[in-house]
């Protein structure tokens, strides 16, 4: 079974951002491929509140995969028993988120480097007893050397995965920094399932970079996407035009107003003002602009500050007025 065909755009699982009124808007702008955001899989078990909303799915979304996170079996186990009740089309096992708190619980990256067997074991453990494809997300374990990732991506293959995405960074460097392709195309030339690509796709050129050096026609998009959903326009026709000034407003405020509706006012405006400072930044708005964005709480302020948004920044000529992140 191929889950995503060749040349796909994967829209990465972001803690924090990929929600609901994300992907809606993503969507809006050519991305089919999608995921919730990262699921700890005791918190579901559990029940917890803000967790189910994680994994509220619109009826809209035509593909929506869902990831856990975890390294407790029984947890693990009864996650996946719920997953299988719900509608999802893929279930991804994050084994290389390298967030602290993700680490201190010896998850994510962390599971594999410092209990590589029992990652298997659980990897194992989701494909035995899940409904739907499994795949996995995870990092290189060495910037020079592909054996050690080569070594541990077999192994993840013959768990019964579908297919792996790779990001070519170590867990200490995050998400910055250069972007191993030949560990990735090591690993692409080594297994029998696709490989996704991951690490470093901000725009076209970048993600053709990727492309071409890794091998891999399937690319993973992930903090290109924060503030700038019309990534997906310039992927797919890298002829496209940027925005307008208008275009740019209307989709900002059609988000906004997508998660006030999805949390409620006060917590949407809340959880809104990182979103907006993303799509601020990098396109020429006054530094007073971006930081009155961190005090908007009501539906007057968001109001205020679009007024001075449509104004389009100070250097970005009348006509035609288009934004580039």
């Amino acid at each position: 079974m191929t889950i995503y065909p060749e040349n796909a755009l994967v829209q990465a699982p972001l803690a924090g951002h990929t929600d609901l009124p994300m992907r809606l808007s993503l969507r809006r702008h050519g991305c089919r491929y999608a995921f919730t955001e990262m699921i700890d899989a005791g918190s579901l078990v559990f029940g917890n509140r803000k967790t189910l909303t994680l994994a509220r799915r619109s009826p809209e979304e035509e593909f929506l995969g869902i990831q856990l996170v975890g390294s407790d079996p029984d947890h693990l186990r009864k996650a996946v028993e719920i997953v299988n009740g719900w509608r999802f089309d893929v279930l991804d096992f994050n084994l290389g988120c390298p967030a602290p708190k993700v680490a201190r619980k010896c998850e994510g990256i962390s599971f594999v480097l410092k209990r590589p067997e029992e990652a298997l074991k659980m990897t194992e453990l989701i494909v035995r007893n899940s409904r739907i494809p499994v795949t996995v997300k995870t990092r290189i374990l060495d910037a020079s050397d592909p054996e050690p990732t080569v070594r541990f991506a077999r192994r993840l293959e013959e768990t019964g995965i579908q297919c792996l995405t790779l990001h070519g960074r170590v867990m200490n460097a995050f998400y910055s920094g250069p972007v191993a392709f030949e560990v990735i195309r090591a690993v692409r030339e080594s297994l029998n399932i696709p490989v996704i690509a991951n690490g470093g796709v901000m725009g076209e050129e970048s993600c053709r970079e990727l492309r071409e050096k890794t091998g891999c026609s399937r690319v993973m998009v992930a903090r290109g996407a924060l503030g700038n959903p019309w990534i997906y326009e310039e992927l797919g026709n890298p002829a496209c035009q940027v925005p307008t000034v208008a275009e740019f407003a209307d989709e900002l405020e059609r988000h906004l107003h997508d998660m006030t509706a999805f949390y409620g006012e006060e917590l949407g405006f809340r959880l809104g003002r990182k979103c907006i400072l993303e799509y601020l930044r990098g396109r020429g708005y006054h530094g007073a602009l971006r930081a009155s964005a961190s005090y908007i709480s009501t539906e007057a302020d968001f109001r205020n500050l679009m007024e001075e948004v449509r104004k389009g920044p100070a250097s970005t000529p009348d006509s035609p007025r288009r934004l580039r992140p």
